[in-house]
């Protein structure tokens, strides 16, 4: 159970990177030497391994010394995607989730609530808020660093009431948009890859998944319920630990 939830935080971590920033001519050079991204676990489902084939089907031909041309595709990929929106796929949950589509609402409320009970913080939420996807998976690798207790079922209740509810939608929209094969196979393998966790989740946890109905209740607000209001911010980073 130690190597699984290591191997599981570093794959995150991994992932998060990559929705992170833009990749510079290293990123690339290794992901082709790598033939894609090499996971820690090995993943099953058909949608998992396509995902990966896709990855390394994106690194196919391209030359040990990538030009300026080719670095710039790139770039703008991830601009249109992460930065102005150009595909209408947003990365923050919020956008996906609220009535009105909009960026820093309730949702984002709710998981600055979890990173709270951590005892996490993000840096400057106006730039990147809290329920930006890189933070969503660095905040799941936490949960399952060894060294931060038992947090299972916090990292499935966290997957149910947050992660999953948009994560699909957002990553159906990219790939059927984007124009590199990077960014398709990217949002893909993230997408299979948590829903191949939460099923992972399930078996050791011995609880079966709640229904999309049943989280929608879960998460539909108290009446009476006092807002959430935002915590102090530690600027320049997050979340951190």
């Amino acid at each position: 159970m130690k190597s699984f939830r290591q191997a599981v935080a570093e794959d995150l971590l991994s992932l998060a990177l990559l929705h992170h920033a833009e990749p510079n001519s290293e990123l690339l050079q290794s992901l082709r030497r790598e033939a894609g991204l090499s996971l820690g676990l090995a993943l099953q489902s058909p949608a998992g391994r396509e995902a990966l084939q896709a990855m390394a089907a994106a690194f196919e031909g391209l030359p040990e010394t990538l030009d300026q041309t080719i670095i710039d595709q790139y770039a703008a990929d991830y601009a249109d995607i992460y930065l102005t929106n150009g595909y209408g796929a947003s990365p923050h949950e919020s956008v996906w989730l609220d009535e009105d589509h909009l960026m820093r609402q309730e949702p984002m409320f709710q998981v600055r609530a979890y990173y709270t009970r951590h005892g996490l913080t993000v840096g400057d939420w106006r730039t990147r808020p809290e329920d930006h996807l890189a933070l969503e998976l660095q905040f799941l690798a936490h949960l399952f660093d060894t060294k931060q207790g038992d947090n299972l079922l916090e990292a499935a209740n966290f997957m149910d009431e947050h992660l999953l509810r948009w994560l699909p939608l957002f990553a159906k929209r990219v790939a059927e948009r984007c124009r590199t094969r990077f960014f398709a196979a990217l949002v893909l393998l993230t997408d299979a890859y948590c829903e191949e966790l939460r099923e992972l989740l399930a078996q050791i946890l011995a609880q079966s998944r709640p229904t999309v109905e049943e989280i929608e209740q879960r998460m539909k607000p108290k009446r009476g319920s006092a807002p959430l209001t935002p915590s102090t911010f530690t600027p320049g980073r997050g979340p951190t630990w």
